[in-house]
């Protein structure tokens, strides 16, 4: 008798293979437990009969079967399922993907207002881009086809170290530029080369979540800091976690509050680092965009023991499509991060590298920088006041030196959070404040970054919406 998953199939035009169906049939009926080991199934020749197939699609089907041992051929006896086989239960189906949510650090396919991370992308010069990207591949050589060199294009590491001088105040040499796909392959290349599994690690209290994810997949401890109006509260770390060996901070603007570290605690920092022989790690992710004044010299400047590692990215000011950062090692510390580096290293397209290096040393980088500051300190100024008509002095915005973002405080006690989930389900982009911190009470608040708000209607336009979440 043929048995029940056969007992139909559906017309050739589905689109796959009259074979291919019975192959299924048959093996779902037999992983399922409805065929049991040893259970005789049809000849090819009646069953090809019953459905009104041609018998060498039936033959196809229980040949592919025999082949992965669902069935075995005992010539008169006829063919049966395989002896011992064991039934697998049916597998449920998998739950329907969550919507991205801002805590889980997943962009949305496409960019939305207010979203974090985004840098100005109608004002990047594309077509400059476009022409150096046309002028590398026509010179393109068979020698450019090959492997980059791991730590980093030559060219690129040199215009990194020129433009670190002039803009940043940090003198290092090119060797100690290593080119990396993004911050979290810098701290991982630090993790792996300079601490161990166990090892403790100051974090700032409010702080960028995924520095804490990452070292805790690394197998080291984070002692939260808190964050006061000068930046991080150096004698809280030192008092709670005396023992930490690396200390993570955003000295230009905190991530996410946007205070600058003042000097007084940017020498106890270095201080604490040199007499304990400890590490820091400056993330110095946008610290080209400050409003009030010129944009102030890195940690890094002030290093003079070599304690201090440098990341910077290029995503924040060009654009992050582009996946590139580098790292500043200690001059000391270049041969081990090598090492380090030629066993974890990504590698970065050598293209890409060369054009990088291309738009820095023709000027271009320093051109765009100047640009974006005076166009971000116009979109701070409109998106703050177009939000600050709409919202009131019920929800206050933080007063910031400089960065790309906005801090909107609200009240309650992470009620921020219900609200963004609710923006996003609406088409807009916003950090929940609270989620930011472990132990501080940072209180509720919205991160939103003004880069891509063209104007202040616009701002007052989305405020409106946004008011209509609450």
């Amino acid at each position: 008798m043929m048995p029940p998953p056969l007992a139909s199939l559906p017309p050739a035009t589905s689109g796959e293979p009259l074979y291919r169906q019975v192959y299924e049939r048959f093996r779902g009926a037999i992983t399922q437990g409805t065929l049991k080991p040893g259970d005789r199934i049809p000849s090819a020749r009646a069953l090809a009969k019953d459905l009104g197939v041609a018998r060498g699609t039936i033959e196809m089907a229980y040949s592919l079967l025999h082949a992965e041992g669902y069935v075995q051929p005992r010539g008169q006896a006829g063919t049966v399922v395989t002896p011992g086989l064991q039934a697998q239960p049916a597998a449920r189906p998998s739950p329907p993907p969550a919507r991205p949510d801002p805590d889980t650090w997943r962009q949305p396919p496409e960019p939305l207002p207010f979203q974090m991370g985004l840098p100005a992308l109608d004002a990047f010069p594309r077509k400059i881009w476009a022409r150096l990207g046309a002028r590398h591949l026509r010179a393109t050589q068979a020698a450019d086809l090959s492997y980059p060199p791991a730590d980093g294009l030559p060219a690129l590491r040199t215009a990194i170290a020129a433009h670190l001088q002039v803009a940043r105040g940090i003198h290092c040499t090119p060797d100690q530029v290593f080119i990396t796909s993004g911050y979290r392959e810098s701290l991982n290349l630090v993790i792996q080369a300079l601490l161990q599994p166990g090892d403790q690690v100051w974090v700032e209290d409010p702080g960028y979540p995924p520095t804490r994810e990452l070292l805790k997949h690394s197998g080291l401890t984070f002692a939260p800091v808190e964050v006061d109006s000068e930046g991080v509260i150096v004698s809280q770390g030192i008092a709670q976690a005396p023992q930490a060996r690396a200390a993570i901070v955003t000295p230009a603007h905190q991530s996410p509050l946007s205070v600058t570290l003042s000097l007084t605690r940017r020498q106890a920092l270095l201080d604490w680092a040199e007499r304990h022989q400890r590490w820091i790690v400056e993330d110095d992710y946008d610290g080209e965009y400050r409003y009030v004044s010129r944009p102030l010299p890195a940690l890094k400047s002030l290093d003079r023991h070599g304690r201090v590692l440098y990341a910077g990215t290029f995503s924040k000011v060009m654009f992050p499509g582009i996946r590139l950062a580098y790292l500043v090692a200690p001059a000391a510390l270049v041969q081990r991060f090598e090492i380090v580096n030629r066993v974890l290293g990504n590698g970065i397209p050598g293209l890409t590298q060369a054009l990088v290096s291309a738009f820095m040393t023709e000027g271009h980088f320093a051109r765009h920088i100047q640009r974006m500051r005076r166009l971000y300190a116009e979109r701070r100024n409109a998106t703050a006041a177009g939000l600050a008509k709409v919202f009131g002095p019920g929800m206050p915005i933080d007063p910031q030196p400089g960065g790309m973002h906005l801090l909107v405080r609200m009240k309650g006690r992470h009620t921020d959070r219900e609200l963004a989930r609710r923006m996003l389900s609406n088409g807009l982009y916003a950090h929940a404040l609270s989620r930011w911190a472990t132990a501080a009470s940072c209180g509720s608040g919205l991160l939103m970054s003004f880069t891509n708000i063209e104007s202040q209607d616009r701002a007052e336009q989305l405020g409106r919406r946004i008011l209509e979440l609450m």
